[in-house]
């Protein structure tokens, strides 16, 4: 394997850099990789719009599709690593998984980190609040331990989980899974989290086999709930299930306090529709090559915001 980016933090590490997002009212856009020829075209993407991203992995990307794993998803990112532009995280690492199983997340996280990760995820949502606070500490732990960065999750972003989800609209007025703002509060404060995934009427893309080439519902935000969650948590918050979301929602998330946006059917669809219809990887990395320019310059706005972010040291 190719010697491993230095991770210690500096004027470019994960977490300066979201940090400057989140004071800039910008954020971080990352990318989630389910198939290992995604990666060239993702990093392609950033360099040429001048952004700083992530590449990222979920557990349920190496299980579920065909990733393989977080040691090849680490080795193929490091062929095409442009290390001005961007870094590789781990997302979704279940306590419980959306099958209901028990996952050894510690196992998995420091194996991330031996990998060379530059920062790590916990998912503690499906657990009550203070087991979430105890497991998501226990990880914050090993991950500050080795210089890098923790994000975790408070509240329910639903859409992983198999079966179809309630109405959206029941889903949204009702609040049902939102992060509480006293919880969160609680919930930073106890496990000194660097980053904090909240659900604001935010679903992810579902991923089971029969639904998962669905047209993705669209989302809105509840702005005034963020504004909460900012004002009480005080740290970078993340959104997931970025793709879909009502634009001008999303860019006024940004605004208040949402410094990293996930995205994965956004560009996961077009490289399964077209692998699907031409049996060419070329060719559909070239369909996940312009989504991406396209997520980063019209949907998110955030061409040359790599430059933006370098200028405020």
């Amino acid at each position: 394997m190719p010697a491993m980016v230095n991770r210690k933090e500096s004027k470019t590490s994960v977490a300066v850099m979201l940090k400057k997002a989140c004071a800039a009212g910008m954020a971080i856009p990352a990318f989630n990789i389910p198939y290992l020829p995604m990666i060239k075209p993702v990093i392609q993407a950033a360099v040429d719009q001048n952004a700083f991203a992530l590449i990222e992995v979920a557990r349920l990307e190496w299980m579920k599709f065909e990733s393989q794993s977080m040691s090849a998803v680490m080795q193929e990112f490091l062929k095409w690593n442009q290390p001005d532009y961007v870094r590789i995280h781990l997302d979704h690492i279940p306590v419980i998984d959306e099958d209901g199983q028990l996952v050894d997340f510690v196992s998995i996280i420091n194996e991330a980190i031996r990998l060379g990760y530059h920062s790590v995820m916990i998912d503690g949502s499906r657990l009550n609040l203070l087991e979430n606070i105890a497991a998501t500490k226990k990880v914050v732990d090993l991950a500050h331990q080795a210089g890098i960065a923790c994000e975790a999750e408070l509240g329910a972003v639903l859409g992983h989980e198999a079966g179809p989800l309630p109405p959206y609209e029941e889903l949204f007025t009702s609040g049902m899974g939102f992060t509480a703002v006293e919880e969160a509060c609680k919930f930073v404060q106890e496990t000194q989290c660097d980053w904090l995934s909240v659900a604001i009427g935010n679903i992810h893309g579902n991923i089971s086999k029969t639904q998962r080439n669905q047209k993705k519902v669209q989302a809105r935000l509840n702005l005034e709930h963020l504004k909460a969650l900012r004002q009480h948590t005080g740290i970078p918050l993340v959104l997931h299930g970025g793709s879909s979301v009502k634009q001008e929602d999303l860019l006024g998330a940004m605004k208040n306090g949402i410094a990293k946006i996930n995205i994965a059917t956004e560009i996961r669809q077009p490289f399964e529709h077209v692998l699907s219809a031409t049996d060419s990887i070329p060719d559909a990395q070239a369909a996940v090559f312009q989504r991406t320019t396209w997520v980063i310059r019209d949907y998110l706005k955030l061409q040359n915001s790599r430059d933006l972010l370098m200028e405020m040291d």
